[in-house]
């Protein structure tokens, strides 16, 4: 149930972004694979969230980011996973620096004047 704390910070930052003036129509989100923030969590607590703010009546759309590695050993990317033993499938190294897939954050505020 921690997504509803991630929910309430994201409305917290948008709301802040917001111009005065501006009617929220989306809320968009980057969410990491690692991070163990479920989307679809976040979708079912946001109506309730955004009731009473500026948000309320607009949607949320989640961009999920797969992880990404780069092997120390041979310099390519690769996605860690059980299939592969979270090691490179190119050439077996477990030695990999983390490129993508621990974001959380509000990417956009769509909105109208």
């Amino acid at each position: 149930m921690h997504e509803l704390s991630y929910v309430i910070n994201f409305i917290n930052i948008a709301e802040q972004e917001l111009p005065s003036d501006a009617v929220p129509q989306t809320l968009e989100v980057t969410v990491g694979e690692m991070t163990g923030v479920m989307p679809e969590f976040l979708h079912k607590y946001y109506p309730d969230a955004v009731k009473g703010t500026r948000l309320e009546g607009s949607d949320l759309k989640v961009n999920l980011v797969p992880v990404t590695a780069n092997c120390l050993s041979c310099g390519k990317d690769y996605h860690p996973g059980k299939e592969n033993g979270y090691s490179c499938p190119h050439c077996g190294s477990k030695e990999a620096k983390l490129l993508r897939g621990r974001e959380c954050e509000v990417t956009r505020v769509n909105y109208v004047i």
